[in-house]
Parts: C-alpha cells; sequence; structure tokens
C-alpha cells in the first residue's frame, strides 16, 4: 500500500473517532482558542504511521496537499508551530488520557470487524532509551550533586550563599563531563569522597532548624538523599567522618537504582546482551486470522528492569475493557526491532 493509500485509509477510520469533545478536560476554556486538539490526535497517529519527528510532521501539515485532505484543513491553513505536538502529547498523561487514542481506535476498528473479543495475541517489549547521558558511578554522584546546588539557589539562593562553601562554585559549575576527571584509582577515590562528604553537608545544612522546611521536598534534594543512601556508607566516630563507596553486593536491586538525576525513574537494564538506561514498552498485537491486519491493543510502560514473562498477566487483566472477553496472550521472544538497545 502506498503512502497515500495508506494516510487516506486511516482518514476513513479515524477521521471521525478523534473528535475534540474526547480531549475536552485535558484543555481549558479561557484564552485564545487552541489548535483543534482532534486534530492534533490524528497528526499523533500520523507521526507513528510515517516515523515523522515533530518539525518534519508540523511541516507535513503545512506543505502537504495530502496531510491537508487528511485533517480536512484549507490549502491556505499556516498550520502550527511543532512544539505544539509536545505540548498535546505533555496534557494527555497529565490528565490521565494516555491511552485515549488508542482506545478510540480500537473502538472503531472492532465496530468494522478489524479486531474481536477472544482473540489472540502476542505481547513483546523493547527498550525505550531516556533522554540522558550514560555515565559511570564517578561522574554520576558528581552530576546528582550538581544537579542539587543548581535547583537549591532557583528556590532560596540567600539561605544557600550564607553558608556555601566558595570553593564548591569551582567543584560543581561545570558539567562533570566538562573536564577529565583523574585516571589514578587513588586519585578518583579522594574526588568521590570529597563530592561525598560535601552531598552530606549540603543534607545536614538543608534538615537544620534555620533551613526552610521546604527545601527538604525539592525533587533534586530527595534524588540527592536517595542517592547517596543508595551509593556510599557512612560512620562518624568521635566526630569524625568516614566514607566509603557501597560495594557490588551491597547495592540495592536495579529496579530500585537510580541512574539519573535528571529522570529518577530511569534504570539501567540488560537485554539480550545489550545494556540501557530507560524504560521498556511492552506491545501487543492481534494475530487471530490470517490476512487480516496486526493491529496494536496494549501498550504497556514499566521500568526496563520488568520481566517480560511478568507482564503478560497485566495485559491480559487490561483487556477486557477493550473487548468483551480477554483474549490468549502469549510472550514472544522474537528478535527486538531495530530502535530498540
Amino acid at each position: 500500500m502506498n503512502g497515500v493509500a495508506l494516510r487516506q485509509g486511516v482518514a476513513a477510520v479515524a477521521g471521525s473517532v478523534f473528535s475534540n469533545e474526547e480531549f475536552r478536560e485535558a484543555f481549558g476554556d479561557r484564552g485564545r482558542p487552541g489548535i483543534s486538539p482532534g486534530q492534533l490526535a490524528l497528526v499523533s497517529v500520523l507521526q507513528f504511521v510515517e516515523d515523522l519527528t515533530d518539525r518534519q510532521a508540523a511541516h507535513a501539515v503545512r506543505a502537504r496537499i495530502d496531510v491537508k485532505y487528511l485533517l480536512g484543513l484549507e490549502l491556505t491553513d499556516p498550520g502550527f508551530d511543532f512544539t505544539v505536538l509536545t505540548g498535546f502529547r505533555q496534557r494527555l498523561p497529565d490528565h490521565g488520557l494516555e491511552e485515549r487514542v488508542l482506545d478510540l481506535l480500537l473502538e472503531r476498528l472492532a465496530g468494522q470487524g478489524l479486531v474481536s473479543a477472544g482473540g489472540r495475541q502476542r505481547t513483546d517489549s523493547t527498550h525505550v532509551l531516556a533522554a540522558v547521558r550514560r555515565l559511570n558511578r564517578l561522574e554520576f554522584i558528581g552530576e546528582t550533586l550538581r544537579a542539587c546546588l543548581e535547583a537549591v539557589p532557583a528556590a532560596s539562593a540567600q539561605w544557600l550563599v550564607s553558608w556555601m562553601d566558595p570553593a564548591w562554585q569551582k567543584r560543581y559549575g561545570a558539567r562533570t563531563d566538562a573536564y577529565r576527571l583523574p585516571s589514578e584509582r587513588s586519585e578518583r577515590d579522594r574526588l568521590a569522597q570529597q563530592i561525598a562528604a560535601d552531598g552530606y553537608r549540603l543534607l545536614e545544612a538543608v534538615h537544620t532548624s534555620t533551613a526552610p522546611t521546604w527545601l527538604r521536598e525539592i525533587p533534586a534534594v530527595t534524588v540527592l538523599r536517595t542517592v547517596w543512601i543508595q551509593q556510599f556508607t557512612r560512620t562518624v566516630t568521635d566526630g569524625v567522618q568516614e566514607v566509603g563507596w557501597r560495594g557490588k553486593d551491597d547495592l540495592p536491586p536495579g529496579r530500585a537504582l537510580i541512574a539519573s538525576p535528571y529522570d529518577p525513574q530511569a534504570r539501567y537494564s540488560h537485554k539480550r546482551g545489550s545494556a540501557c538506561t530507560g524504560y521498556k514498552v511492552h506491545l501487543s498485537e492481534d494475530c487471530t486470522g490470517s490476512g487480516q491486519p496486526h493491529l496494536i491493543t496494549h501498550v504497556v510502560t514499566t521500568d526496563a528492569t520488568a520481566n517480560d514473562a511478568t507482564v503478560v498477566d497485566a495485559v491480559h487483566d487490561a483487556s477486557p475493557p477493550r473487548a468483551s472477553s480477554p483474549p490468549n496472550t502469549s510472550w514472544t521472544r522474537d528478535t527486538p526491532p531495530p530502535n530498540s538497545c
């Protein structure tokens, strides 16, 4: 099927599915008129079909006649800025609508007999890379402390300046990947101990009676406290502090171990010999009848350490709302898609 025919087929099925009312709760009633959320949902489907970036999708709406036809727009319609798509995608999970587009499309497809209850479906997973840089352990703790020192002054700069060591500005002013770390093991250990001691000092200052209590609730402070618990051991004897790395066998399990201060939910994981930091998406597709299209019927996103086999039950339990009876679900070990790590 060529591209135009495919888009026309999508338009025939989905054109009237994504009404603005379906997404009304995610948008306010005040302010200037916005872009039709129903059209943005259809553009999101187009992005998936043609593997387009936000910029490419916005350009297609602005410049391509076939896409204007798909959306029912005038030829002179100027389209919208590509950042509108980012905002639309963010509004969906913020208002519990992240599955609305798939649910609406499946409902229409079921009405046309392309998806049936009690059929067969298979589930497999692939990794979703977090938008963070892979860091070694020393870089990770340095960047975690630096991220906290960036967040705290944004909330209470005067409090931080009143007690902070001036040397911290030079020590943590630049990203850890902006300079060369020591190569000698002894020097790296000394640097780790310095970073750990500075982190403990910051955490102690945040919990003093003179510090605003709400500083403890800043996400970056919470991440720093958790990372320091996970990565270091600390003993204080007669006022003398001793800090050291936790051994490999003393670290938390991978499902709890923070891998990046900028995405605390991302996890480090291996699959088929490949290592990733991020998440795992489990896709289920219908494979009931011969000659019928294999349609995605369910999507579950978990942390990267989740075992594929344990997700099948969750998929099975979540299937009845989309069908009158649950499907027969199988777990596959197929080769991962090209975009997986």
